[in-house]
């Protein structure tokens, strides 16, 4: 034993002489070949101009040859070492130091003169795999069940390494570009590689710190050596574009919508990253994440590139909106948490964000960057193009990039767009938009609104005198109130205009009811009924007390539900039921009103309307729900009887057991905030009998037949903590498989908008080409014209009495069925006719 340890010290002992005798050797061999070089080049700057290195006599030219050939087979050894060293562990760190130190520093003194006898690219290239390989080493070592997390310092033992490989591949690539160009495929490859695996790891909870470690090593140097390419004025432009088109490619995703979205939960498997070739990396949905995360590195350091580059990469916002609308792109921007580095000064600071966060800074970071270049222009026509944007999630990144803008720039741009888009949103204005949630008027008005809340009292006092003060206009009134329906900052309004607004709403709200009653209610205009539209609006903004001493409101509410129930006419019940929830909004807001005794009679022709009457299938009365609920939940006001016996409070309990008896999740969830909001505020100790036995939340997730009351209370405890509390970022493969399926219909949603926009220019083009044929068209007969007009009319009664038909035998719902299968069918062809006649 001692004779074995006596010569594992000596072997030791003689392993450190050699390795430290080798060290020498390669600093002398370094240094010598610097002190050479340099002799070359104080004898080429001290020549005469005249003279040209052609004139230099045959000594000459022989020392400068043999100093440049001993340089490159000095690099070529130097090199091979390094290799020799990064294979060999940890004990040959200072040799695999000291060599690739030595090739850099060589290739930069011959920078221009060994071209030619240099392989730089092969150099570059070796680094490269260097990278790759010990990312994939480390991969397959983690790739089995880990029982702890990974510490810091093993993360940082892994990657030190390759962050140095990195950055030696930055500084050759730098010196020499061109040469780094003529393999950029391998470059590309590496830094997605790099950015996917970091977001693979960053789902799993005992990867945190390797996650955290890569993007403090690893994310900007990998970055550098795409920047390193990119700025280089040796690089042609057109190369530049060819490198981002290869990097950010346009059509990179599957369109295949029938893909099961429950198979895309499972996390990319290491060997699948680490198998992709430069060949197949365009196309590679493996990569897919990490191309949107390099893409936000792109934007977040944009401060570093060139202007050219900020022009091409500003091109590619397109690509990234494209991109978004994948669905496993759009459940990863929602659902997943990415380490991010935020570098101010000396201060470092790495923070976990949500990846939507992380990619709007990014955004506005590179909105900031542009401001005063050439891609500004650019990102104005993107952010244009993309303002109505059909998907939602796109939609709202624009929103939020439009008011990151209003909240920083001049006052005289911010007046400048806010007036574009309100004369834009007169082009679209129309009195039947108004109630139409996703019409190009409400949209439009919803961004103008949003817009707005970032903008000084001065300019909504303009914008709100614009609209309202214009009685030369038709559609001042539409405007008015549809600005109001989607949330016009009316706090933001100065005192002065806010008490103007306040005293015109109410006073055009109660001369509109004034002029109604309950034998002349009917629907004059598209227009009918926008004051209380625009009450509703203003109370959910500002609270205010409303003289309201005759109680027109609750008489109004009464006339509105009984229209609701006896109309005959499809068009007038809509306008109605939107009355009617509109108006259920109001009195929510109006406190006192729940006081007065008028208020059981609204209370019983509610009952009566959704519980009892026959028209309570209704589907219609399905908008009303929602302000149903918020009134419901204001009961909380009204003082009560407990009693079996009281027609008021039975009421009650049926129209609470109506809406939480609903199935669908947006009207759950509206009946449980105010029931909540109601069982914490009333003075009712009999709680249970508002609640039915078949509520929704009684059942269980599985079944979906099981009910049980001790499950609703489980249920409605556990849904009030969840408001009250802080929400919590907690990705699962539930919750992202829910995300998949709902990208999946959003993104199908835009592609028929997208077919849709095309079909309508076809046909565009088509009625221009064939416009004497259009003519002919227009051309037709008055007889056919108004018989076409008598048909349409016919068909609407028809549909008014198919809505009331109720078949009560199994007879008449066969017949019934029948029907209304004839009746589709003489509705499309009713359709064509139009269409020629039109």
């Amino acid at each position: 034993m001692k004779f074995g340890h006596f010569l594992k010290q000596n072997m030791d002992s003689i392993s450190a002489e050699v390795l430290k005798a080798a060290q020498a050797v390669i600093d002398a061999v370094i240094r010598l070949c610097k002190e050479y070089l340099q002799v070359i080049y104080w004898e080429f700057s001290a020549a005469e101009p005249e003279n040209d290195e052609h004139d230099m006599n045959c000594e000459q030219a022989c020392v400068t040859n043999h100093i440049m050939n001993i340089t490159t087979v000095t690099i070529e050894k130097l090199f091979e070492l390094g290799i020799l060293a990064a294979n060999g562990g940890g004990s040959l760190v200072t040799i695999l130091n000291v060599s690739w130190k030595g090739v850099v520093t060589l290739l930069q003194l011959a920078k221009g003169k060994l071209t030619v006898n240099v392989k730089v690219a092969d150099i570059i290239v070796t680094l490269i795999s260097l990278v790759n390989d010990s990312l994939k080493c480390a991969a397959e070592a983690w790739s089995s069940p880990l029982k702890d997390t990974v510490s810091v310092t093993e993360a940082r033992r892994i990657f030190v390494p390759i962050k140095f490989y990195l950055i030696n591949a930055v500084k050759i690539s730098s010196l020499y570009p061109c040469q780094a160009y003529m393999v950029y495929r391998d470059l590309t490859l590496c830094v997605l590689i790099l950015s996917t695996f970091k977001l693979s790891l960053s789902h799993e909870k005992l990867m945190k710190n390797v996650s955290e470690v890569m993007a403090e090593l690893l994310e900007k140097t990998s970055l550098d050596l795409l920047i390193s390419l990119l700025n280089s004025a040796d690089v042609k432009q057109e190369l530049k574009y060819e490198l981002l088109d290869w990097l950010f490619y346009d059509d990179c995703w599957s369109n295949d919508v029938n893909e099961d979205p429950v198979s895309k939960c499972r996390t990319t498997s290491m060997d699948e990253i680490f198998s992709v070739s430069c060949e197949a990396m365009p196309r590679s949905r493996v990569l897919l994440l990490g191309r949107i995360a390099l893409y936000s590195s792109f934007l977040r350091y944009s401060f570093d590139l060139e202007e050219d580059v900020k022009l091409v990469i500003a091109r590619k916002l397109g690509w990234f909106m494209n991109i978004i609308i994948d669905e496993e792109v759009y459940s990863f921007i929602l659902v997943s948490q990415i380490p991010v580095l935020y570098v101010s000064g000396k201060t470092v600071e790495l923070t976990w964000e949500l990846t939507y966060s992380a990619l709007l800074h990014a955004l506005k970071t590179f909105v900031v960057v542009v401001s005063s270049t050439l891609a500004w222009e650019e990102l104005g026509s993107f952010m244009v193009k993309n303002f109505l944007h059909p998907h939602f999630l796109c939609s709202e990144i624009i929103m939020e990039l439009w008011c990151f803008l209003v909240r920083h720039a001049a006052i005289e741009l911010v007046n400048d767009i806010i007036d574009e888009l309100c004369a834009l949103m007169k082009l679209v204005a129309s009195p039947e938009s108004v109630f139409v949630p996703d019409s190009s008027l409400r949209k439009m008005a919803r961004s103008v609104c949003m817009l707005l809340t970032f903008s000084t009292p001065s300019v909504v006092d303009r914008v709100y005198s614009s609209v309202a003060g214009d009685d030369r206009s038709q559609l001042s009134p539409v405007l008015y109130a549809v600005l109001l329906l989607e949330g016009f900052p009316l706090t933001l309004l100065s005192q002065n205009m806010r008490s103007i607004t306040k005293d015109k709403i109410i006073t055009d709200y109660f001369g509109f009811i004034d002029s109604l009653d309950d034998k002349s209610l009917t629907v004059s205009s598209s227009e009918f009924g926008i004051p209380v539209f625009a009450l509703s609006a203003f109370l959910q903004s500002l609270q205010v007390t409303v003289s309201d001493t005759d109680m027109k409101t609750l008489k109004f509410l009464v006339a509105i539900a009984c229209g609701c129930r006896n109309s005959v006419d499809k068009l007038n019940k809509e306008v109605y039921c939107l009355l009617l929830s509109q108006t259920l909004v109001i009195i929510s807001n109006l406190s006192h009103l729940y006081a007065s005794d008028e208020m059981e009679e609204v209370i019983l022709e509610l009952h009566n309307l959704f519980v009892s009457g026959p028209g309570a299938s209704d589907t219609l009365l399905y908008q009303c729900k929602p302000g149903l609920a918020l009134f419901m939940a204001g009961l909380s006001n009204m003082g009560m009887s407990e009693s079996d016996n009281c027609a008021k409070s039975s009421a009650v309990w049926e129209l609470y057991h109506m809406l939480l008896r609903e199935r669908h999740w947006a009207i759950i969830h509206l009946s449980i905030a105010a029931f909540g909001y109601f069982a914490a505020r009333t003075n009712c100790n009999q709680l249970w009998k508002f609640v039915p036995q078949d509520a929704a939340l009684s059942y269980d997730l599985v079944s979906g037949n099981d009910a049980n009351e001790e499950r609703f209370m489980s249920e409605f405890k556990a849904f009030l903590e969840k408001e009250m509390a802080l929400p919590a970022v907690t990705p699962s493969s539930e919750q992202q498989g829910l995300l998949l399926e709902e990208g999946l219909v959003l993104k199908e949603k835009v592609r028929k908008i997208s077919n849709i926009k095309a079909e309508a220019s076809g046909c565009d083009s088509m009625e221009i080409d064939d416009e004497n044929q259009s003519n002919k068209r227009r051309k037709l007969p008055d007889g056919i014209n108004k018989g076409v007009e008598l048909l349409q009319n016919g068909l609407k009664v028809i549909s008014d009495c198919l809505t009331q038909w109720q078949p009560s035998h199994v007879e008449s719902a066969e017949l019934h069925d029948k029907f209304l299968t004839h009746f589709s069918s003489l509705e499309n062809v009713i359709a064509r006719l139009v269409g020629l006649t039109s």
